[in-house]
């Protein structure tokens, strides 16, 4: 249990049973009339944002979320295993966790996975990630500065959108959130 006058961006709250993170919050003490925060939230299994206003000074229940390093092994039918990197321990995380973060995990990788009471709720990924393009369709000259761009499979099976310049083979860096381009890897 904490009181909202203890809430950080961060903190999972257990509301009437269902998990919340706090994106944001504001104290607010109007002139008249007593102080209340308000808040943010973002349901950690679906996703969803809502706004929600508290009077300041109650209590609400805390939840306690484990987020660890993982590193991920392999996939197992519809699981992704992972493994603690400092217990050596392995987790099954089902597919509708991992969401689209499967789009962006190589063999190896890690990832930060958050659990309550041992139960998978979501899996982080850095910002970006470094991916090799397994096949393009070969840019045709002249196209270095028209700015165009065109579909590159990366070494996933995701596809993105890439520069034309770009060929088969080639190291590129991707955003895990929205799965763009961010540039070419020089090795």
């Amino acid at each position: 249990m904490a009181s909202t006058n203890d809430l950080k961006n961060g903190m999972t709250l257990n509301l009437d049973g269902e998990l919340w993170n706090v994106v944001e919050f504001q104290h607010v003490k109007p002139g008249k009339g007593p102080a209340f925060v308000r808040t943010k939230l973002k349901h950690v299994l679906t996703g969803k944002v809502v706004d929600k206003t508290f009077n300041a000074g109650i209590k609400v229940d805390t939840a306690n979320v484990d987020k660890r390093t993982m590193q991920y092994l392999y996939k197992e039918s519809t699981d992704f295993v992972f493994m603690d990197t400092d217990t050596y321990d392995q987790i099954h995380v089902p597919a509708e966790t991992v969401g689209d973060a499967a789009h962006f995990l190589l063999e190896s990788a890690e990832a930060t996975v958050a659990t309550h009471d041992g139960v998978p709720l979501y899996v982080e990924l850095p910002a970006a990630v470094e991916l090799v393009i397994t096949y393009t369709e070969p840019g045709l000259q002249g196209d270095r500065s028209t700015g165009g761009t065109k579909p590159a499979t990366v070494e996933t099976g995701y596809e993105i959108q890439v520069p034309l310049f770009i060929s088969t083979g080639e190291k590129v860096k991707v955003d895990t959130r929205d799965g763009k381009y961010l540039g070419r890897i020089n090795s």
